[in-house]
């Protein structure tokens, strides 16, 4: 039972108390008409694709209704939505044209992906699904294949994604079409992406926080975009926000915004309406551009934008069981959804379909009529399916040897620091093809070098307007998500650095992300890209200042969810070793690259040679801070993480002055997913390998930077798991001391120091013999070590001082600021 009674269609707005003089703010156009072979071609053409995509929805047989439809040709499952449909095929058919007319470049983001069968109908219709899928040729078998198909095992799914050509959007969760497409233009100067967004769409965080994307387009070095805010006025069983707006209240919306708005509402002339529009947005954006690239760039230039109003489910019947269809909720999805078992409605579709006189836009073949074609672009590549840059446009970024950056082993540096140098130089190499989104971050993460030759992209800013900058920040973490995808999908790199505990805001977008690129993977004509690369600092080992609210490593975890063939994860322990990690990354394609690493200055512990090995095999014996190089061990102690390992080499340090005769081996895990079972993960290490590098009966103890449950799922599955032990991020902080944090969370020096006397008893007698003893000492500690920290706010000096194995001294060193 809806929640509401619809008791007309389409209905329209009650009036705003806005002074009307706001609409003056609103742009005005003549009222010139096309001529009768433009209008013929838009008409058929949406004529044609609106047939296609509503027979989608119900056919399996009888496509082309050569005679009386039965219920044997209707579809055993109803799937599709049909509401946005005639709207979206509105657009595509007018884009089409503007290109035929003008030779531009232009693509297509849809907001509403539950659309697919307008696009795939549009699509169809241009000649670019048989051109990626010979089964769907431009003829009555591939009519046949395309219609029957639709959202069934053996076809095409019911929302637009990778598998759809021209799309560069995983058209499921909305939000985010705004934010990919201006990410689509950057650094694409002859490119503009028209993005429709649709009315319930418009309702959520990250759109609305995307509408001020425009702000950071370089029109001396983009593209544009021309947003299309779709307003049908309703959701799946309500009426929208945008819908219930009148239009002094979007228009004062969206100028606010920075946008001037269109509104194309003739239904009796939308053709002329909508190629009018178009034709003006063009023109301003074209003006708009002149301007920058001439050397005098508009401040604050107001792009158009476009607010099309029609009715929802717009051709659909007008009422079915008394009930208004067009014009309401009840149009969302599939109008007629008892088509196959009430006569009643199986007469109404027919008659539906019948009224788009599908006969006169096919030949006898089944391909279109010259009509349809004099509207659709000449040049294959022009089409809005078959533009390269939306499948085939990846550009080699230029990597530096990261060597030249390495810095001195045993000393100290922070790993931010270090790459930040090297990023430096990647901007500089790559002046149009790699640019960096961060929520307004990266000063605080101690990546600042890069500001040495580059700046922000922040255009209604007069210190960074007109500047040329690569790097955007923007305290939108959904923004910066949206802009790196459509970086990424067209073709250049992108790093997306983040405090940790906020990196899980986009992580359904990210989930989303990979959909996309695993079904581009699995397409025959995609090809590859950029690895999409995540930067994680700010870890919540080094937020005791902010406290809890910034303590949250779970997006590792949504990052292991993904299939192995994307899924990376990397946790450098020191500045040599997140060099050459980032550097690999940044080279590498198709993957989710996670770093997580610290901004504070830590040990550098390998020396850079000893860093590329390191790396390379994803963990190792660090024989420096075990016993006789990790031979014969007792207990096997692993870290996982920067911080996380400091305390693992501490604890080391700790057990050769309390237990001497204690045998360890410290390892250290950089490559998180190698520790996965073998074969389930291209990094997975063989059994043998695990065991030559964990032994295979030795107690182990895992101190890990992220959630247990994460370490446990990885490792099921490998031989004698009752012989591990893990600690972890335990969601235990507060506003406290950097050591506290440890202590909370049972991560510290003492705690590894502690499962190793326990696991190195089971077969070492001296130690068994002093457990007791030995145990009870370290306990004192952590209890004197809190009690000193909650007395003095602070933690005992010498706390990070990094031990000297070799002399058995410590080198000083701070903590490190808070910022």
């Amino acid at each position: 039972m809806p929640g509401e009674v619809i008791d007309r269609p389409n209905p329209q707005a009650l009036p705003s108390h806005i002074p009307d003089d706001v609409l003056k703010l609103a742009v005005q156009l003549d009222k010139s008409k096309l001529d009768e072979t433009d209008y013929d071609g838009l008409k058929q053409f949406r004529r044609a694709a609106n047939y296609i995509a509503a027979a989608m929805i119900f056919l399996g047989d009888n496509v082309l209704l050569e005679r009386d439809l039965t219920a044997d040709d209707i579809k055993p499952r109803l799937l599709g939505h049909w509401g946005t449909c005639p709207g979206l095929i509105l657009v595509y058919s007018h884009l089409n044209f503007l290109v035929r007319k003008y030779d531009i470049e232009i693509i297509f983001v849809v907001g509403p992906g539950h659309g697919a069968p307008a696009i795939l109908a549009s699509l169809w219709l241009e000649g670019s699904m048989g051109r990626f899928y010979p089964q769907y040729s431009r003829d009555h078998k591939g009519l046949h294949n395309l219609i029957t198909g639709f959202s069934t095992p053996h076809g095409l799914p019911s929302h637009i994604n990778a598998e759809t050509p021209g799309s560069i959007h995983e058209g499921g969760e909305l939000g985010y079409a705004l934010s990919v497409a201006f990410g689509a233009v950057m650094d694409k100067p002859d490119l503009i992406v028209a993005c429709v967004i649709g009315d319930g769409e418009a309702e959520t965080g990250p759109t609305a926080t995307a509408w001020h994307a425009a702000k950071y387009i370089d029109p001396a070095e983009s593209g544009a975009v021309i947003p299309i805010l779709h307003v049908n006025g309703f959701k799946i069983s309500e009426r929208t926000v945008s819908g219930c707006m009148d239009d002094k209240e979007l228009v004062a919306l969206y100028t606010g915004y920075g946008y001037q708005c269109r509104i194309v509402d003739d239904l009796e002339d939308i053709d002329a309406d909508m190629h009018r529009s178009m034709e003006w947005a063009l023109g301003e954006i074209r003006h708009i551009q002149k301007a920058a690239r001439s050397g005098k760039p508009i401040m604050k230039p107001r792009w158009p934008m476009i607010v099309m109003r029609t009715p929802k489910g717009w051709g659909a019947p007008k009422k079915v069981h008394g009930e208004f269809m067009e014009g309401s909720f009840r149009a969302h999805q599939v109008p007629l959804m008892a088509a196959k078992t009430e006569d009643a409605e199986l007469k109404e579709l027919q008659k539906w379909l019948e009224s788009y006189k599908a006969k006169e836009l096919f030949t006898k073949e089944g391909g279109i009529n010259d009509t349809i074609a004099s509207i659709i672009p000449l040049d294959d590549k022009k089409k809005l399916g078959q533009h390269p840059i939306t499948y085939d446009a990846h550009e080699e970024l230029k990597v530096p040897d990261w060597r030249q950056y390495e810095v001195k082993k045993g000393g100290l540096a922070s790993c931010m620091e270090t790459i930040g140098e090297l990023l430096d130089q990647v901007l500089v190499d790559n002046p149009h093809s790699m640019r960096i989104f961060s929520p307004d971050e990266l000063v605080s993460n101690k990546l600042d070098a890069v500001f040495r030759h580059t700046g922000r992209n922040f255009q209604w800013d007069e210190f960074s307007n007109a500047r040329g900058g690569r790097v955007i920040e923007m305290l939108s973490e959904h923004t910066m998500q949206g802009f790196l995808q459509g970086y990424t999908l067209t073709g250049r790199t992108g790093l997306f650095p983040s405090y940790e505990s906020f990196l899980g805001i986009v992580h359904t977008m990210m989930i989303q992300y990979s959909k996309f690129n695993k079904m581009s993977r699995e397409s025959t004509f995609r090809k590859d890209i950029s690895s999409i690369n995540y930067l994680e600092t700010s870890t919540w080992t080094r937020q005791e200042h902010n406290g809890f609210s910034h303590q949250n490593p779970s997006f590792i975890g949504g990052v292991l969810n993904l299939k192995p063939s994307a899924a990376r994860v990397y946790l450098p322990p020191d500045a040599n070793t997140f060099l050459s990690t980032i550097a690999h990354c940044l080279r590498s394609k198709n993957y989710v690259n996670l770093m997580v690493g610290s901004k504070q200055p830590a040990p550098v512990f390998l020396s850079g040679e000893e860093a590329e090995a390191h790396c390379r095999a994803g963990a190792s014996v660090w024989k420096f801070a075990s016993v006789d190089d990790g031979l014969d061990p007792d207990v096997v102690l692993v870290g996982i993480g920067a911080e996380i390992t400091f305390e693992v080499i501490v604890a080391a340090a700790i057990l050769r002055k309390m237990a001497p005769s204690l045998r360890v081996r410290v390892v250290n895990v950089t490559d998180l997913l190698i520790l996965e079972l073998e074969g389930s993960h291209p990094h997975a290490l063989t059994h043998a390998d695990f065991d030559a590098l964990f032994t295979s009966d030795r107690p182990i103890h895992f101190n890990y930077h992220g959630y247990a449950k994460e370490l446990q799922g990885l490792l099921w599955g490998r031989p004698n798991l009752q012989r591990i032990s893990i600690e972890s991020y335990d969601e235990e902080g507060s506003t406290t001391t950097p050591f506290d944090m440890a202590l909370r969370n049972r991560v510290s020096r003492y705690h590894v120091a502690e499962a190793a006397i326990k696991g190195g008893a089971i077969r070492n007698e001296k130690v068994r013999l002093e457990q007791h003893k030995l145990l009870s000492t370290i306990r004192h500690e952590i209890s004197k070590t809190q009690e000193y920290i909650m007395k003095t706010s602070k933690d005992p000096e010498g706390t990070f001082d990094v031990p000297d194995f070799e002399s058995g001294e410590t080198v000083k060193r701070e903590a490190g600021y808070a910022d």
